[in-house]
């Protein structure tokens, strides 16, 4: 196996294995890193990455709107839809227009959303296993 094939490997099992709320950072995560790239691109440029970058940072956004479970906390989930339709409008708007100019306001929602849900991860209590002499065995 070389290394390439290996680092794949374990990138693949550390997002199988991660806990919900970690892969919802991780989604986060790559829609800033997409994003900040498409801000740093030429939009005019046909060889740039802004189009690409852009259309990553759609589909993130697409799938945590179409992941939301309206049935478990509506209020919170119509929030978050509302959220995401903001930035979807400016992600269509800067590449309709072929400008950097709305970028910033997407970033500002997801960067927002992103801290939030650290803080939710932060305050999560870590199940702990103690040693098998504490438990009696």
């Amino acid at each position: 196996m070389n290394s390439e094939s290996a680092a794949r490997a374990y990138r693949e099992e550390a997002i199988t294995s991660a806990p919900p709320i970690k892969l919802v950072r991780m989604l986060y995560q790559g829609a800033l890193r997409f994003l900040d790239k498409a801000i740093e691109s030429d939009p005019n440029d046909p060889q740039s990455a802004f189009v690409d970058s852009l259309g990553r940072v759609d589909a993130i956004v697409t799938e945590l709107r179409f992941a939301l479970q309206k049935d478990h906390a509506p209020d919170v989930s119509n929030s978050l839809e509302s959220l995401y339709l903001f930035v979807e409008s400016q992600l269509l708007q800067a590449q309709v227009q072929r400008s950097c100019e709305p970028l910033p306001h997407a970033r500002k929602v997801l960067a927002t959303l992103s801290d939030a849900w650290g803080r939710v991860e932060m305050s999560k209590p870590r199940i702990e296993t103690a040693p098998s002499s504490e438990l009696g065995a």
